[in-house]
């Protein structure tokens, strides 16, 4: 007699007490809860210093739960070899030494280049690709890696660089005559990866400060982006701006601002990152500083990029949050920030405003004025701060400053931080 569920030839008694001790066929209801990960992470595979199964172990340690690294222009996949020279010229010999001592001497992979006319005897090492490393450091529930890689292109003389996480395959940046047609292209270029192989992909742009290569306007404008970096942990990516540019936080509502008044188009999610490159105590863009926090039930890529794709995420340098929530019906958006018993917390509430009725039905599309646009509306101190809509804004955010610095400032004076998503959007155009 086969086994089955309904036939079971367990003893009677033996199944009772199954049953009373809780075990059940039906597995138990998935809530949802926040996922702490990183999207923008450099390894050997590019110009970062350190293994990426090494950086993978770093992340899990420190309590994140997932973790894209992304290579420019490249997958970590494929047969890779790295003169040892190399590898030592970017941190020196403590970088093999910590390799071997957390991996051992029957990972690494080494051999022998002989000696030519022009160069001499060397020895190489193999970084191993996503598909061999991440089984020794993933743990379900706990910690997962996300295949991902770093558009690099440029345009006008500008850098524009844009993350892929969750590809399959490597995208070639595409270039453009401008800015805007970089973007487009290489987003065209990720959708049309995601519809031929039926994965979810999330694409967002980094550091739009970086170089100054991204404009407000221009990020406003390719509508096909929903997702950018407030916040990038590398000292050189001008995140405050300077007297001719606007600051990272400037940008969002600028860009903002032209979407939901003259463009009739959702306002961009903000994402916080790391885009380390250094892990070995050196100066420069190190892990640690920047991520987001996801509200999804499931620890995996699809579900994790969903949840962006609704906006059910936060960033933060810093400030945790409990909870984030916009109730839709009383327009009020509230907060709970978990405390830190040293700590204050001063929370922001910020909107771009919308003309009044008056002048909305006698002029044509225009951009707010300076003084409405990223205007604070609310100030509020502790640890449940809220607000609630007037109908007077296009959208509402927060942004949650502890009056504790990061434990890896970038900039002097640097707060803690957290930034929520713009809530309470509506189009312009009238529904049907």
């Amino acid at each position: 007699m086969p086994y089955s569920r309904t036939s079971s030839l367990l003893p009677v008694g033996f199944l009772l007490l199954l049953g009373c001790m809780g075990f059940s066929d039906e597995p138990a209801p998935r809530e949802n809860r926040w996922w702490k990960g990183n999207l923008h992470t450099h390894s050997l595979w590019s110009d970062g210093d350190d293994f990426p199964e090494m950086i993978s172990t770093w992340y899990r340690e420190q309590g994140y739960h997932f973790l894209a690294i992304s290579d420019h222009n490249t997958l970590n996949e494929g047969m890779r070899w790295m003169s040892q020279s190399q590898i030592e010229s970017r941190g020196g010999k403590v970088i093999l030494e910590k390799y071997r001592r957390a991996f051992g001497d029957e990972w690494i992979e080494t051999r022998k280049v002989p000696a030519t006319e022009k160069k001499e005897e060397s020895i190489e090492v193999r970084l191993k690709p996503l598909d061999e490393y991440r089984y020794l450091v993933e743990e379900r529930d706990r910690f997962i890696l996300i295949p991902a890689e770093e558009i690099s292109d440029k345009a006008e003389g500008k850098p524009v660089h844009m993350n892929a996480t969750n590809l399959a395959q490597v995208i070639k940046p595409l270039g453009g005559a401008t800015v805007r047609e970089v973007m487009q292209n290489n987003l065209r270029s990720i959708l049309e990866q995601e519809e031929k192989l039926g994965r979810q992909i999330l694409a967002h742009l980094n550091h739009p400060n970086f170089g100054y290569g991204v404009s407000p306007e221009e990020l406003a404008e390719v509508i096909s982006e929903q997702f950018f970096e407030i916040y990038n942990g590398h000292p050189s990516v001008n995140q405050l701006g300077d007297k001719e540019h606007p600051s990272m936080e400037r940008v969002w509502d600028l860009a903002n601002a032209i979407r939901c008044s003259l463009l009739d188009a959702p306002p961009l999610f903000g994402i916080a990152t790391d885009d380390s490159h250094e892990y070995h105590g050196k100066p420069g863009a190190r892990p640690g500083r920047g991520w987001i926090m996801v509200r999804s039930r499931f620890l995996t890529p699809e579900y994790l990029i969903r949840s962006m794709e609704a906006g059910a995420f936060y960033a933060s340098s810093g400030v945790t949050l409990e909870s984030v929530d916009f109730d839709a019906k009383t327009k009020r958006l509230s907060l709970v920030i978990q405390a830190d018993p040293n700590a204050t917390y001063q929370t922001n509430f910020i909107a771009t405003l919308r003309p009044s009725e008056k002048q909305e039905a006698t002029t044509s599309l225009t951009l707010p004025k300076e003084d409405s646009i990223g205007k604070i509306v609310a100030t509020v101190d502790g640890l449940q701060p809220e607000y609630t809509c007037t109908g007077n804004e296009y959208y509402v955010r927060a942004i949650v400053t502890s009056s504790l610095a990061p434990k890896d400032p970038v900039w002097k004076d640097q707060k803690q931080q957290a930034w929520t998503q713009p809530v309470g959007w509506l189009s312009r155009t009238p529904t049907p």
